[in-house]
């Protein structure tokens, strides 16, 4: 292997090192959610989702009723 060859290596292993070290200093500025944050969160997206796929659900069965109408 040439010295060319070792030094992008090397390079290459460097910038990695130092992406890893500017996302473990990212994650330390990083506010994260108390308990009673993340169970509140949880649950507005359950609520949300429950709530989304009965509309579509609801709206599903609606528009399957009237085709089965129009086609019969």
């Amino acid at each position: 292997m040439g010295k060319v060859a070792v030094m992008r290596i090397t390079a290459w292993f460097g910038r990695i090192g130092k992406f890893f070290r500017e996302v473990r200093a990212e994650l330390r500025k990083v506010t994260w959610p108390g308990r009673k944050e993340l169970v509140t969160s949880a649950l507005v997206v359950i609520f949300v989702v429950a709530i989304s796929t009965t509309y579509i659900g609801v709206i599903d069965y609606a528009f399957s009723r009237v085709l089965q109408v129009l086609i019969r």
